[in-house]
């Protein structure tokens, strides 16, 4: 049987939905729990939202006569693409770039808050991210290991804001997951 209420859209948190942390930080095991301190906000993405693509290449093995006997599979893989909006967020700058190759100096008197970023051919490291939504009641986060693997177009124009358009491919665990993803309808019994 349908059931409208089964329906959800991938919004984001109030002031964001992607935190990013050190490879190594604890992990979240459900939808709603708070994050451990490590990871940290990047603030709005793109309108455009957060695209996953879930790349299961198979091979179909064909008997003589032409029927298919077996399907196996040659190739996994799960990516998720977005775009950083916030310019001159530190933890942005330094989940594209690297954070060895960001540094943030703090607002003086004199200044304002200052970023040096470094582009370089260095290898971006692999991060853990997390992807929270909620509509209405119900929550869904994403988590995953994954390293940046293409950072797309820059454009500076009066007409757009500037945009950090990033691919990341997801690293399977240590148990072969690529993704975990964890759905809370926000339905509760009522006992108290």
């Amino acid at each position: 049987m349908a059931n409208a209420s089964n329906v959800l859209a991938g919004k984001p948190l109030v002031g964001g939905g992607i935190f990013v942390a050190p490879k190594g930080t604890v992990r979240p095991t459900d939808a709603t729990t708070a994050l451990n301190v490590g990871y940290k906000g990047t603030g709005y993405v793109s309108e455009d939202g957060v695209t996953e693509t879930v790349d299961r290449s198979t091979d179909k093995i064909r008997a003589w006569g032409g029927d298919t006997v077996k399907v196996v599979q040659s190739e996994f893989g799960v990516q998720y693409e977005f775009t950083f909006i916030e310019t001159l967020n530190s933890e942005v700058l330094k989940t594209v770039y690297g954070g060895t190759n960001v540094t943030t100096t703090a607002a003086t008197a004199a200044k304002g808050t200052l970023h040096k970023v470094k582009l370089n051919s260095g290898t971006l490291p692999e991060q853990q991210f997390v992807i929270d939504m909620k509509d209405g009641d119900a929550t869904v986060r994403i988590d995953f290991i994954g390293q940046i693997s293409e950072v797309g177009e820059v454009t500076y124009s009066d007409e757009e804001v500037i945009g950090y358009p990033v691919t990341v491919t997801a690293i399977p665990d240590q148990y072969g997951d690529s993704a975990i993803k964890y759905l809370d309808d926000g339905v509760t019994t009522g006992g108290s």
